[in-house]
């Protein structure tokens, strides 16, 4: 028998998918913007530099040495910015997918699938909206289960003037 959400958690798990859905754009745009990079870097030999002596914005060429590659720009290399702000939104992307994910009490390996949103490129975006549409359509029916079963209650406890002359 699979875990349930507590009841208590349902609030809780609005905000949580919110939160996730704002995590998995930021994190799926980036890691495009990071897979542009690497090809611009291996396979044309350049990289992104603002506030260089070429300009603003400028591609600056990557040479091969024996050491490895190196950069030949100046200025703010934003190549890696986009690597290092893309390993940190995968950070909060992983807080946001373990928050989701404990709240609603699923299986490990739905984790795994989740965190792998910020690894594979697209698949945060399809994942966002699978998990999105899951999870709320969960939240409504369980919302609406339990509103019916409270109507319910006061009905069943309410003692009728027949009931009490029986007794």
């Amino acid at each position: 028998m699979p875990l349930e959400p507590k009841s208590a958690d349902l609030p809780r798990i609005r905000g949580a998918l919110k939160f996730y859905k704002v995590a998995s754009v930021i994190t799926g745009v980036m890691l495009l913007l990071l897979c542009a990079e690497m090809l611009l870097k291996y396979v044309w030999h350049l990289e992104l530099f603002a506030f260089g002596p070429n300009g603003v914005l400028s591609f600056e060429p990557v040479i091969e040495t024996a050491a490895g590659l190196e950069s030949t720009g100046s200025g703010v290399n934003l190549s890696t910015g986009i690597l290092i702000a893309h390993g940190w939104f995968y950070v909060v992307y992983l807080f946001s997918d373990f928050r989701l994910w404990s709240l609603m009490r699923w299986h490990f390996g739905r984790f795994i699938l989740i965190a792998l949103g910020g690894i594979i490129p697209f698949l945060s975006f399809f994942l966002e909206v699978r998990v999105a549409r899951e999870v709320t359509a969960y939240l409504d029916r369980r919302e609406s289960a339990e509103a019916a079963a409270a109507s319910a209650a006061p009905e069943a406890s309410e003692t009728t003037p027949d009931s009490v002359e029986a007794q």
